[in-house]
């Protein structure tokens, strides 16, 4: 079946246009009709016959007259006979043509244009109501087409349904811009409603199954949202009560929650997976246990209950509602709805799975970055992590800051190559491998070193950039090597920004490429920035050009601070985010500013112990010297009993001087050195053992405690509060 356009600009009507008829050699002419009808004049209106017809036959000699008497060549308008339906703006807005989504008007449903288009073409008086487009497009085939007023159903149906096409692709579409879950939900409520139905209930699983996952027992399907179409100020609240078929949708509040029971009516629906009619004997008595008892339905199809199917199970239902002055659905409806809880159902499916990997994501993050930095003495630290995205917030830029022994901290900042979960992964491979060589107290440059071979060890292409520095607060020193990493800036107490000179050395994963560390002087009140390149370059300049405005950017905020205090670390850090631009966000950026504030040496206490038996009693003595120099002398006995107790298991077992120092900063730290690399573990002693005991007095009298193995033996320490 073909619809003729409505319009004829420009092309002759198919009435009008010359038809010739080729009959057999032996068939005989027609004998004329007992009462000829005059021929219509020439035009382009005139239409001499009906597709198949042939010349001079009555449906012809019908329209003719009432076609050649139309202005406007082959269309109607209201109040000619030739039965065409008008192109105006009112025709198109009733039946959904123009529409913005190509559905029909608010209020009105794609199923009610037709009629409204039917009704404006005023009938003929015969009672056909249209003979013209009846003829056109029921006479395909070569049949000639009757004038009469069951005609003009052909163009009523191919109307609605491509208004329901129209329909369906605006509503899919809307579905499918949804991200996560709330957004396709809503997506789907707002593209039905007031289109499709007049309100909504949308139920999904609680809790939803994610991929493969086997969903918990019992099923349980949550209200996740309801959506109406409001006509009066005063409607109540979404949800359904008992209003008759001629009385209007006085929906109450919904149940929010609904067990699913096995074996039940709503079981049985849910597991046909089809959307049925409201009224049908399935649907009656599911509707009950999913929305509440004592909750009805209008009678008649003007509900319709919809499973939604993801990939491999029922994750909820959809209800769609039509008010009594609304038309009730129709069987095709029903294919509609299906379309619609399909696209929901797999939109939903796809959202949860972004949603888990989302969530995988940010915790994988979350793990290979520290949690909280430390807050070693003589040093306050501060960090920023950028993603490159917020989709995804992973990448391979990492930072870290690692208590060393004797008050020291090692400041790490890296970039693997790449911000996917790969890059990430390698990420934290590489950092969990930098603190344990950290822990070894390793120089610089031997730490790069195991991290380029463990880097080739990972596999193939595992490149990664690493700065590592070691700060050293009594000797306010700091100890520098650089793997292929962008150069850190010192910024001075007086507001001078200086980009340290630091040898760029081979990017981690390169291999046989020797690296170098420098020693550099790193003075009170002076702040090191380390970052990665995400935030010195982009597609709009190279890194030296940024690295050269983050230099400007850190002077010109210390400048606002003045000559004598160094700018708030927390604010120095939002303040650099600050200079990226709207296309500087290329890659993901990690930021460590670390502000130096020292020991002063007249807070530090060093000597040298021969291991001996006289070393305890000496060490006692230089304690107690020291806490009166300080003005700490309520520590006293408690000093004099653990570092009596740790000085006594150290020279047990080193065979060169023993290390003692005293650090005086918020708290008062003691640690004790020697040669030995077996660290002390603490156990319990028996009532009949003579040793054993000294660790246990060091773990209930101290405030932290601790052993860390060197590379020329060890460090024991402990920490007590100044003020008790």
């Amino acid at each position: 079946m073909t619809e003729h356009p409505t319009s004829h600009e420009g092309r002759q009507p198919f009435a009008a246009r010359p038809q010739e008829r080729t009959r057999p050699r032996h068939e005989a002419p027609q004998a004329p009709a007992a009462t000829p009808v005059p021929p219509a004049p020439p035009g382009p209106g005139t239409a001499a016959s009906t597709r198949g017809g042939a010349p001079g036959s009555g449906s012809a000699a019908v329209a003719a007259p009432a076609a050649a008497a139309s202005p406007h060549g082959g269309g109607a308008v209201p109040g000619c006979r030739c039965g065409h339906v008008p192109d105006t703006a009112a025709a198109r807005t009733a039946s959904g043509i123009g529409h913005p989504d190509g559905v029909a008007a608010p209020g009105r449903g794609y199923g009610q244009g037709t009629a409204a288009a039917r009704a404006a073409v005023p009938a003929q008086a015969d009672g056909s109501g249209g003979g013209t487009v009846a003829a056109s497009a029921g006479g395909l085939g070569g049949v000639p087409a009757q004038a009469g007023h069951g005609m003009q159903e052909p163009v009523g149906t191919a109307r609605r349904e491509g208004d329901r096409l129209r329909f369906v692709g605006a509503a899919t579409r809307r579905i499918a811009r949804g991200i996560d879950l709330d957004e396709i939900v809503l997506g789907l409520c707002r593209a039905t409603v007031p289109t499709f139905s007049d309100a909504i209930l949308v139920y999904l699983r609680d809790p939803l199954p994610v991929g493969d996952e086997r969903p918990v027992d019992p099923f349980v399907l949550r209200l996740r949202r309801t959506d109406r179409l409001r006509l009066t100020e005063d409607d109540s609240e979404l949800g359904l009560s008992t209003a008759g078929p001629d009385e209007d949708l006085d929906l109450g509040p919904a149940s929010d929650l609904c067990e699913v029971r096995p074996g039940g009516a709503l079981a049985e629906v849910l597991r046909g997976v089809r959307p049925v009619f409201g009224d049908s004997a399935a649907a009656r008595a599911a509707l009950p246990e999913l929305l509440g008892e004592g909750r009805f339905v209008p009678s008649g199809h003007r509900v319709i209950l919809a499973p939604l199917r993801g990939r491999r199970r029922v994750i909820g239902a959809a209800v769609f509602l039509r008010r009594p002055d609304r038309p009730a659905f129709e069987p095709n409806d029903l294919l509609v709805a299906a379309q619609l809880a399909t696209h929901t159902a797999l939109g939903i499916d796809k959202a949860v799975l972004y949603g888990r990997e989302a969530y995988i994501a940010d915790e994988l993050q979350r793990t290979m970055l520290p949690e909280n930095l430390p807050q070693p003495t003589g040093v306050k630290l501060a960090s920023r992590y950028l993603p490159a995205a917020e989709t995804a917030r992973v990448g391979g830029d990492w930072y870290d800051a690692i208590p060393l022994p004797g008050s020291r901290v090692a400041l790490v900042v890296g970039d693997v190559m790449g911000h996917s979960m790969t890059s990430a992964a390698i990420m934290g491979q590489l950092r969990t491998t930098a603190q344990t060589l950290a822990g070894l107290d390793l120089p610089p440059q031997e730490v790069l070193h195991h991290l380029d071979e463990q880097a080739q060890r990972l596999g193939e292409n595992r490149m990664a950039t690493c700065l590592y520095a070691v700060y050293d607060p009594v000797a306010h020193r700091i100890t520098i090597a650089n793997a292929g990493h962008p150069p850190p800036i010192l910024l001075h107490l007086g507001g001078r920004a200086e980009v340290l000179r630091v040898p760029p050395g081979a990017p981690i994963g390169v291999g046989g490429v020797d690296f170098e560390a420098v020693e550099l002087d790193a003075p009170a009140g002076a702040t090191l920035l380390l970052y990665t390149d995400g935030l010195v370059e982009s597609r709009l300049r190279d890194v030296w050009t940024g690295i050269e405005q983050l230099r400007e950017r850190l002077a010109a905020t210390a400048q606002l601070t003045g000559p004598d205090h160094s700018p708030p670390l927390e604010a120095l850090c939002d303040d650099v985010l600050d200079m990226l631009g709207p296309g500087d966000r290329d890659d993901d950026i990690a930021l460590l500013a670390a502000r130096f504030d020292g020991i002063a040496p007249s807070d530090v206490a060093y000597w040298f112990l021969e291991p001996e038996e006289q070393a305890p009693g000496r060490a006692r003595r230089l304690a107690r010297r020291a806490l009166a120099r300080w003005d700490l002398e309520e520590l006293t006995d408690s000093v004099e009993l653990l570092v009596s107790e740790v000085v006594t298991n150290a020279v047990r077992y080193a065979e060169r001087p023993v290390t003692l120092r005293l650090l005086r900063t918020d708290v008062l730290r003691c640690e004790v050195g020697d040669d030995s690399p077996q660290l002390p573990r603490q156990r319990r002693a028996r009532d009949t053992d003579e040793g054993g005991r000294g660790l246990f007095l060091v773990n209930r009298l101290a405030r932290r405690w601790g052993a860390t193995r060197l590379s020329t033996g060890k460090v024991v320490w402990f920490e007590l509060p100044t003020r008790v």
